[in-house]
């Protein structure tokens, strides 16, 4: 462009003359981190579980529970099933779920919720059928009539179980 203008406007313009075509230089904006602030894992989602937790009427310590279970609060895991995320949802659930990005906190969690809440609603509000279901399918569950037999299933239960309890017994709110 300045080679253009070099050939077509008359020599007698000064170099200053040509900045004024020129468009504005960009404006720069400059931040400082003067500090940081560090958020342990198990309340680096409390906002998207509160909001999970309102929008599907499912207790926010069950949430929080599920998750340290599923997860340990690792937003980016992967199952060796190929379940991903905080709540280590299925691509087919999540998409059902209406999950886009299975990678994405708040999605994973709002989507892990509401499949909580089904889960819940199918069981009438029974948490151990609800949480063997999330582990083991709710086919399972009616199957055995209650808790599979399964190992791993039961000690899923359990452990969400122990951590419900124990999160309630150190409430100090």
């Amino acid at each position: 462009m300045l080679a253009t203008a070099a050939i077509v406007l008359p020599h007698k313009v000064k170099p200053q003359s040509v900045d004024k075509l020129l468009p504005p230089p960009a404006p720069v904006v400059t931040a400082r981190i003067e500090t940081v602030a560090v958020v342990r894992p198990e309340h680096a989602y409390d906002e998207f579980i509160r909001e999970a937790s309102k929008a599907h009427r499912v207790d926010a310590v069950l949430i929080r529970s599920v998750i340290q279970t599923e997860s340990a609060f690792d937003a980016m895991a992967v199952s060796p099933s190929g379940a991903v995320g905080l709540m280590q949802l299925m691509p087919e659930l999540a998409a059902e779920m209406g999950v886009e990005d299975p990678f994405d906190p708040r999605q994973n969690i709002m989507g892990g919720t509401k499949y909580l809440r089904r889960l819940l609603d199918l069981h009438r509000g029974r948490v151990r059928l609800a949480l063997a279901s999330y582990n083991a399918g709710a086919g399972n569950v009616m199957q055995y009539g209650g808790v599979p037999p399964f190992p791993e299933t039961q000690k899923y239960v359990k452990e969400v179980t122990r951590l419900i309890a124990s999160s309630r017994r150190n409430r100090t709110d």
